[in-house]
């Protein structure tokens, strides 16, 4: 399955960095945040990406242009027509197709635009400001058995964000409610599977926000579902949040970080 990483917002939020580089590439560590939830996906065996770039989106693609000469010891020959051999060479096995999916876009035209590199099979999807210790394989397993067009992970962290309505076997959203202010509802955390019938409920005009009506009428025909993750989840939204993340991951405490060095 391919996972399609929704990177082109402007990150208002977290403007003392984003000013400078698009969010996702905000690091953890020594690598942006984007590298850290492709490591995670790549654990699970999903190698095949799709960036959805938009605001500052040459830095993403600067950043991949140079990943396989900056992870290689390199010999540069001057003497020999400036020669260059890479030694010694440690790459990820993935495949990473970057798109310009514009620049006021919202997320629902930014998924729409990459629909020709999708195709006609399954597909993951997440945003490029997240991470988590979800179980990536029970989400999608779920998701298979399901009839749902679009199924998305669901956390619990307060009431700070949108809410689901649940039915009551506890598979199935009912209603979504973007930026509610209830405490303790589950939320959209990201990490979904979907099904390439989403693309009939998009639209590539700019403001096509995917967490409204594409979701709100998917709930309403029952074929929004939940996948019900109680452990580790945090998106950077602002500076507080990832000078969190960075404790975590100097700490050696990063519960997605579940790759070797």
């Amino acid at each position: 399955m391919k996972v399609v990483i929704l990177a082109g917002g402007f990150g208002t939020r977290i403007s003392e960095e984003s000013h400078l580089r698009p969010k996702p590439m905000i690091s953890i560590g020594e690598q942006p945040i984007l590298w850290h939830i492709m490591k995670y996906y790549s654990e699970f065996g999903f190698h095949d990406f799709v960036i959805c770039c938009g605001y500052k989106g040459h830095i993403i693609k600067e950043y991949f242009a140079d990943y396989y000469l900056h992870r290689s010891d390199v010999t540069f020959d001057f003497s020999n027509s400036n020669e260059m051999t890479v030694h010694n060479n440690v790459a990820e096995p993935w495949r990473v197709t970057l798109v310009d999916t514009g620049l006021a876009s919202q997320t629902g035209s930014r998924i729409k635009h990459v629909q020709k590199y999708i195709g006609s099979k399954p597909f993951l999807l997440t945003y490029g400001d997240g991470v988590s210790n979800v179980d990536l394989n029970a989400l999608v397993d779920q998701h298979r058995r399901s009839d749902k067009i679009v199924t998305l992970t669901g956390i619990q962290p307060g009431g700070r964000f949108g809410v689901l309505d649940i039915n009551d076997t506890g598979d199935s959203v009912t209603g979504f409610r973007e930026k509610a202010k209830e405490d303790g509802g589950w939320i959209n955390g990201g990490f979904m599977a979907l099904q390439p019938e989403v693309f009939r409920y998009l639209s590539e005009n700019e403001d096509c926000v995917f967490e409204r009506t594409p979701l709100e009428t998917l709930a309403s025909e029952g074929r929004l579902g939940i996948y019900k993750h109680h452990d580790f989840w945090q998106c950077m939204d602002t500076q507080r949040d990832r000078e969190r993340l960075q404790k975590l991951w100097e700490e050696g405490d990063a519960p997605w970080k579940i790759w070797k060095d």
